[in-house]
């Protein structure tokens, strides 16, 4: 039975019949039917969890729902922030219980569990049920994983004014499902450090929003700072400073507590290029390291790519990532595979003695390093995944199970997509949140940062994910993300360059079209968004401004043709 069964055929009420103010629901729910009649939350409030043999992780989410009713403290976003609802208030009755069941028949496994099942097979969806007579309220999943998710709808429900907890569109009833099974946000570690409690920070963040694939570019060309118990070394010698190093033990706790809130970790370790610091250890498996002018063998400073025509450095490599990607619960894990320079190669006179001793050509070298390297993943249970170069710049072989990431251009999601491959969108020239803030290579005052301008997030809101595609190519998108690559950035504006922005990939592949039918468009969603960044702030998140506070409370006024 699935959670709809519980709400039955819903009239869609959108904007109409809503009170002065805004729906605050981000992502927008599948359906929704929503009311005029305003209603408290009791002092006395509690959740009643209905769930034989619930985990440990699922009452956690209860707290930590309970936490947020309770702190939130949101004021609606209009003029008087609520002071013109204590009419209302006054003869509004209360809402004392939020119960949580399973469907008949579904079992109670842990939301960590079900948050790193295959892709495609975890159940997300829910059923919210909120009555305007002060009966109990009702959420209904699948799983406890669409549990956590309807917990997330329900605290966006609820405003604070004058010592009240209130909503004004009660009854309330909500089916939701995603509508993309991958709706992830990218974070690179490596270019800076970023402490494990800004990571958590973002964790937070994205499950509020119900993005469940953290992305983890954890090693680049300028640290290596993922500790790995069979090679010490690369930590000891490529991390910043030993205290900045994520520990076997910040990792696990890092994916235990995304898992906890339904986000699988993918961690990408990129290879073979993007890796000049295992010089600092192996400085015999790297081409090129540290050579000059950098410009002219890798994409940034500093220069060095893995000599991956060597059998040494093919069984080097199979071996790390063999012995990260077994520490990890998730089914998915990155190799990278983007920007190999080839210049780097050219003269590599341990290169081109493999190469000329075997007969192979750069590109059968590759070919085999790959097969070796995701053989030993997929080993392990895990499924490869790649940046589209893999697919559209060699002529290599790989599983039919690989996942492209599609980044140099939403033009090239149809190339990828015509060789049978599944798609993860993050296009830069939609998805990136680094650009536009100025080339920061030195020497060139004049320069501009190479994926110009700022893409913000109503731009990025406007990317379909369907586009150029076929409709027999459609189900080969898995759904996609938003990501900050960290040249310019650090702890100290991570929740500002990327909040609220990438909650605009989190409603595309969550929602899709507004509860109507209608498509998404920015004029409807920004009144939302504003509501979505004020909450972020009152969880204590520091989310950059979308315009100044006049326009949040006052809805569509600041609109260019208002």
């Amino acid at each position: 039975m699935t959670p709809s069964a519980y709400v039955g055929c819903l009239a869609l009420v959108v904007g109409c019949l809503l009170p002065s103010g805004v729906l605050a629901l981000w992502p927008i729910p599948t359906t929704l039917e929503t009311g005029m009649t305003a209603l408290k939350v009791s002092p006395s409030f509690y959740f009643d969890v209905q769930v034989q043999d619930a985990p440990s992780d699922l009452y956690d989410a209860v707290t930590q729902a309970q936490y947020y009713l309770e702190n939130d403290k949101l004021g609606r976003l209009v003029v008087g922030r609520g002071a013109n609802d204590t009419t209302a208030l006054a003869s509004a009755k209360t809402l004392s219980c939020l119960t949580l069941s399973l469907t008949s028949g579904a079992s109670a496994e842990p939301i960590a569990s079900e948050a790193v099942k295959p892709l495609g097979t975890r159940s997300e969806e829910y059923a919210l049920m909120i009555p305007a007579d002060s009966s109990t309220a009702t959420l209904t999943a699948n799983s406890t994983l669409g549990l956590y998710r309807g917990l997330t709808t329900f605290n966006q429900l609820f405003y604070y004014y004058g010592g009240v907890t209130y909503t004004l569109i009660a009854p309330v009833a909500i089916t939701d499902t995603p509508a993309y099974p991958f709706r992830g946000l990218g974070l690179d570690t490596s270019r800076n450090y970023y402490p494990v409690a800004d990571i958590l920070r973002t964790l937070d963040a994205m499950s509020w929003v119900k993005i469940n694939t953290f992305h983890w570019h954890i090693t680049d060309s300028q640290s290596f700072p993922l500790e790995v118990a069979q090679y010490p070394e690369l930590a000891i010698n490529g991390a910043y400073s030993p205290e900045e190093v994520y520990t076997e033990s910040d990792i696990q706790y890092i994916v235990q507590y995304a898992g906890a809130r339904g986000i699988d970790v993918l961690i990408e370790v990129d290879t073979p290029g993007h890796t000049a610091i295992i010089g600092a250890s192996y400085p015999d498996y790297i081409a090129c390291f540290d050579a000059a002018p950098w410009s002219q063998y890798a994409n940034e400073p500093p220069a060095g790519q893995l000599r991956f025509a060597l059998p040494e450095v093919v069984n080097f490599t199979a071996s790390l990532l063999a012995d990260v990607a077994k520490t990890l619960p998730s089914l998915y894990f990155s190799t990278g595979g983007d920007e190999l320079n080839t210049n780097c190669y050219t003269n590599d006179y341990p290169t081109q003695q493999q190469l000329n001793s075997t007969g192979m050509t750069l590109n059968d070298a590759l070919n085999t390093f790959t097969q070796v390297t995701h053989g030993a993943l997929i080993a392990e249970g895990k499924t490869p995944v790649v940046w589209e170069e893999m697919v559209l710049n060699w002529n290599i072989t790989l599983s039919n199970e690989t996942i492209v990431m599609v980044w140099i251009s939403s033009e090239d999601a149809l190339a990828v997509a015509e060789r049978g491959f599944r798609i993860v969108q993050a296009p830069s020239n939609y998805f990136y949140l680094d650009c536009g803030a100025g080339e920061w290579i030195g020497a060139d005052p004049t320069g501009n940062s190479w994926c110009d301008p700022f893409k913000t997030w109503s731009e990025a809101y406007t990317f379909d994910p369907l586009a150029n595609l076929t409709e027999a190519q459609y189900e080969l998108v898995l759904g996609g993300e938003q990501i900050l690559w960290s040249e310019q950035s650090g702890p100290q504006n991570l929740d500002s360059i990327v909040w609220p922005r990438a909650a605009s990939s989190a409603e595309i592949f969550w929602s899709d079209k507004q509860p109507t039918g209608a498509a998404l468009n920015v004029t409807e969603a920004l009144p939302r968004l504003h509501d979505v960044r004020y909450r972020m702030v009152q969880r204590g998140l520091n989310p950059i401004q979308l315009q100044p506070k006049w326009c949040a409370l006052r809805p569509d006024a600041c609109d260019l043709y208002a």
